[in-house]
């Protein structure tokens, strides 16, 4: 069967404009506005006083005033269904949902069960507001996380820079991004030059500094100074867009379970309308007591039990129901189909810098030959201060007590690092190559350091050194720790930095299989060796431009979403949105539960439905029944689902 969706504009006129799904939904963006639910109102308490007035036995509620009354409980719930389903039958879509109700609750009436045929559309209309709830929710959520990706430009115009959202930014205005600022959209550098985070582009852990009239993409942080920058691509370019209207058509890309479900319904509604109709007439032949009232209410009940709307809502709704919780837990799923396949993961291949680790510089050892460690930084730090340069940020972090030294006569000497007078000694700080060229003997333990390394000579001699590394994330141990646990049985790291400095921290999370100084075709490469064995079900985790081509080959590429760039953004197939590489396993986590649901759900809907269709052409079985079986499951499936929200993967 083919599953639309009521128009809530019909049960409450002041609804927003609505959004169209790919599943046949239509969502009101404010489907918890009481005003939604005050036709449902309105008819329940007009059938509970017309079934008070029966109960009593109300002398003058008999005949046309009682048929009235309950016309005027059905109408309001009523009327959007069947106007629903007679656009279906002019569009030549005839066995919709909307039609098994409209002919079940006419029936109803024809054969004088009132209560019952407005109770029936009754219920159904509760069910389509608790869905429609349910479902704004978890869109909701998904969009709050959206909102945390940067929503404002700074715009030269009228001879000032001012705050607008960067959709109104147009090809060629110039931009002022401030210190610690993300870019906000692509352009080219005005100023003379800027050092800037790139991790989540190039999937380097150094630094990027670039000079003018040189590129610039979306997502650089700005390390140093303000600067501007002249726009080269507008807003709607961007995959910032797009990802917002992936997440609105988030069931675009159906999973199995429910494409199955729906080609299923789609044959089997023409069928159980046919029997419905075998039900009504053929017992005339067979049956020698033949009452044709008795056989149409068994038909009836048949039709309500076998309208399998309790499938087509709950089971899009346990998926919802599973990107709401993913949202909450900041992980954004691209669609339905994703969350199964989460599921079925075994092997896990990673990117380093900016996915288990920070991609930025920060000390890690201070190393001083001949001097105490406090003087021998201010030494370096005096020259550093005279530098831009990203590693000189991380040095001057350093705290140091006491009277700070002062440098001068500092140059810089291209390649190879600062030249200068402190308290009037000679100071060199830079590389190798630096102090080979001024005939300073290193220390030969520096030869086996593979992370940056900064060289101080004092005085012509060699006085120490730093060694500047990026830092691991705070839960990457863990998170190697807990994809084991949970049966994740391959783990292999790709980087495009150095050989030495991924295998270094391959090591440090025992991480068995890893392979540095990997351009993006190599990664690629990698992955699609994995993917010749068919038992392997890879994800791969990345966040740079670097990264797209690996996460579009994998079977569920997953993107860091608060750092990464927008092109791994777009291509991924899930999003963690606070750049935890722990989410990984709660995504995993809540893909497994939101399976269970859903087949908690179908076995729930087609149990209950053979139980009550076994009672019905018995003729043991009410039309209040009927209503449980579909309805009332439907309601169950959709609480069931809304568990997903409450769940802890911790």
């Amino acid at each position: 069967m083919k599953k639309k969706k009521l128009n809530l504009k019909d049960l409450n006129p002041n609804s927003e404009k609505e959004h169209s799904h790919d599943d046949g939904h239509n969502h009101g963006s404010k489907p918890n506005n009481f005003k939604a639910y005050i036709p449902a109102i309105v008819s329940f308490i007009i059938l509970i006083v017309g079934i008070a007035l029966d109960y009593f036995d109300v002398a003058f509620f008999k005949d046309w005033i009682r048929i009235i009354w309950y016309s005027i409980a059905y109408l309001p719930v009523g009327f959007p269904v069947l106007k629903e389903g007679w656009n279906s039958i002019k569009k030549g879509d005839v066995f919709t949902e909307f039609f098994l109700m409209s002919i079940a609750t006419i029936g109803a009436f024809i054969i004088g069960e009132y209560p019952e045929g407005v109770a029936v559309m009754l219920f159904y209309a509760v069910g389509e507001l608790f869905q429609n709830a349910a479902v704004n929710r978890a869109k909701s959520n998904i969009k709050a996380l959206l909102d945390v990706r940067p929503n404002e430009a700074l715009v030269y115009r009228n001879n000032d820079f001012i705050s607008v959202n960067p959709e109104t930014v147009e090809i060629g205005e110039k931009v002022q991004v401030r210190v610690g600022e993300k870019v906000p959209l692509d352009g080219i550098l005005l100023s003379d030059k800027g050092s800037f985070n790139t991790a989540a582009l190039t999937g380097e852990s150094k630094p990027n500094t670039i000079a003018k009239s040189e590129k610039i993409f979306a997502g650089s942080i700005n390390l140093d100074g303000v600067i501007e920058i002249e726009t080269t691509k507008e807003f709607k370019d961007s995959s910032i867009a797009r990802i917002l209207d992936m997440v609105q058509n988030a069931t675009a890309r159906k999973s199995k379970t429910e494409l199955f479900i729906r080609k299923f319904a789609r044959i089997y509604t023409p069928i159980v309308v046919f029997l419905a109709i075998g039900v009504t007439f053929l017992p005339y032949f067979f049956v020698d007591d033949y009452v044709f009232r008795d056989w149409l209410y068994r038909a009836l009940i048949f039709l309500i039990i076998s309208c399998p709307c309790a499938l087509v809502i709950s089971i899009p709704l346990g998926y919802f129901g599973g990107l709401g919780a993913a949202s909450k837990n900041g992980i954004l799923f691209k669609g339905a189909s994703f969350l199964d396949a989460m599921t079925k993961i075994n092997t896990l291949v990673m990117d380093k810098t900016g996915t288990v680790t920070k991609g930025v510089f920060k000390i890690k050892e201070v190393k001083a030959i001949g001097w105490e460690e406090t003087e021998f930084m201010k030494y370096l730090m005096a020259m550093e201060e005279q530098s831009t340069h990203p590693i000189a940020k991380a040095i001057l972090e350093y705290k140091a007590e006491g009277a700070d030294f002062k440098a001068s006569d500092v140059s810089e000497i291209a390649g190879k690092g600062l030249k200068g007078i402190v308290n009037g000694k000679s100071v060199l700080v830079g590389n190798k190559a630096l102090m080979t060229a001024n005939k300073i003997e290193v220390a030969k333990e520096t030869n086996s350091i593979v992370e940056s390394i900064v060289l101080v000579a004092i005085n012509d001699k060699f006085a120490g050194y730093v060694v500047i590394a990026d830092e691991l994330k705070e839960d990457a141990k863990e998170t190697i720790i807990n994809l084991r646990k949970i049966g994740i049985t391959t783990i292999m790291m790709l980087s495009g930095d150095k050989d030495s400095i991924t295998q270094k921290v391959a090591s440090e999370l025992n991480i068995k299989q890893a392979k540095g100084g990997l351009l993006p075709e190599d990664k690629l490469n990698e992955v699609e060796i994995l993917k010749k064995n068919p038992e392997n079900k890879i994800a791969f985790i990345g966040d740079g431009i670097n990264d797209a081509p690996v996460l579009a080959a994998s079977d569920v590429g997953i993107a860091m979403g608060g750092l990464g760039s927008d092109v791994a953004i777009e291509t991924a197939d899930v999003i963690i949105q606070t750049d935890q590489p722990s989410k990984v396993v709660r995504a995993i986590k809540i893909g497994r539960s939101t399976r269970k649901i859903v087949w908690q759900n179908i076995g729930l809907a087609f149990g209950v439905k053979v139980i009550v269709l076994i009672l019905g052409a018995g003729g043991l079985a009410t039309m209040w029944e009927a209503v449980f079986a579909d309805v009332g499951v439907a309601l169950l499936a959709i609480l069931n689902a809304v568990r997903l929200q409450k769940m802890n993967w911790d």
